[in-house]
């Protein structure tokens, strides 16, 4: 099934993401899920797409995105699955999983990271035994960004870029092999994104924390109309910053704290902007997708939540129309530059 290109657009406007499957930060009874994916398909306005990863809950969302889809009884060519792959599910030896602690709960496994050719093939079949019947579409390196960081020099760091270019060599055999449709690569840090554009044939990117109303550097925004040229689809993740912009104490996931410049300056800029939205009726959530979604080159927007409630409420903000007079506003309270609503209707 063919996925959407800046030219021919088959993905939705909102992507779903499933690491509340894998029981980020909370267990979700396995009920909850089962609403929460029923929702997503019954009002996704086209192909249901799910990004997934075997880094989420060591697989478990993988495994519970499967067992959901064939509950519903829903046909394989009917949905499009997105895994991202890095990490690969082990046995938990310890009191809790070694790979990312404190945010995973009550999950049975762990997993260690496999960037290289022959480690990301492996990743890749793993995760198609544990969705079962469905086969991803769509794959990708989990956080290249992350595992270069993390070079000890630029030695290091060279070796591990060339462990990421021999992953993406898999990838393309993959999809000349009709395994997989399409090739892509998520990051935080959307220069490593850059970066790779130049070296691989990617058909989309996924954009976390990068994008959104509060940070939204003109250099980005001039990358993701390069990237619209050549055709290459860009998803926007994130786009409250963690969730900081709807109200959480966590920008970006770190804790914001009061007592610095940094963190009074994040707190104040949120309390004038939950304040114009009152003043016009909007939800803080509504005016981040708006933005997000509305930027040229954007073709859809991967929201979550724990909630089944929400589900339709997220994928109907798509369609929200924000009124002119709120980033007019927006900007006379310096909040916006007046280059930054240039796109938004």
């Amino acid at each position: 099934m063919p996925i959407k290109t800046a030219s021919d657009s088959k993905l939705p406007p909102v992507i779903w993401g499933t690491s509340g499957l894998g029981n980020i930060y909370q267990a979700l009874p396995y009920q909850t899920k089962l609403d929460i994916v029923r929702n997503y398909i019954e009002n996704s306005p086209g192909t249901p797409v799910f990004d997934s990863a075997g880094k989420y809950g060591a697989g478990l969302a993988l495994e519970v995105l499967g067992k959901c889809l064939r509950e519903l009884n829903i046909d394989p060519k009917q949905v499009i699955i997105s895994n991202k792959l890095a990490w690969y599910q082990t046995e938990l030896k310890t009191p809790q999983p070694t790979f990312e602690r404190d945010i995973w709960k009550d999950i049975d496994h762990d997993a260690v990271q496999k960037i290289s050719y022959d480690g990301i093939l492996e990743c890749f079949e793993q995760g198609n035994r544990l969705l079962g019947n469905y086969v991803p579409q769509m794959v990708s390196v989990h956080d290249p960004d992350e595992y270069l960081a993390a070079a000890k020099d630029e030695k290091d760091e060279k070796r591990r870029y060339q462990d990421i270019l021999s992953a993406y060599c898999a990838l393309a055999e993959l999809k000349k092999q009709g395994k997989v449709t399409a090739i892509g690569v998520g990051s935080k840090t959307w220069q490593v994104i850059e970066r790779l554009t130049a070296d691989v044939d990617l058909d989309w990117v996924m954009l976390a924390n990068s994008l959104t109303l509060k940070s939204h550097p003109q250099e980005l925004i001039a990358f993701i109309g390069k990237l619209h040229e050549k055709n290459i689809s860009v998803i926007n993740s994130a786009v409250f910053n963690g969730g900081f912009l709807t109200g959480s104490d966590f920008y970006n996931y770190v804790q914001v704290d009061p007592n610095t410049k940094e963190g009074q300056d994040l707190l104040n800029w949120r309390k004038a902007f939950f304040a114009l939205c009152e003043q016009f009726s909007i939800k803080p959530a509504e005016a981040c997708f708006n933005f997000g979604f509305n930027i040229p080159g954007v073709n859809s927007v991967a929201m979550s939540t724990s909630k089944p409630e929400k589900v339709k409420e997220n994928i109907e903000m798509a369609a929200k129309k924000i009124p002119p007079g709120f980033w007019k506003a927006m900007q006379e309270h310096g909040l916006l530059s007046k280059n930054d609503t240039s796109f938004i209707g």
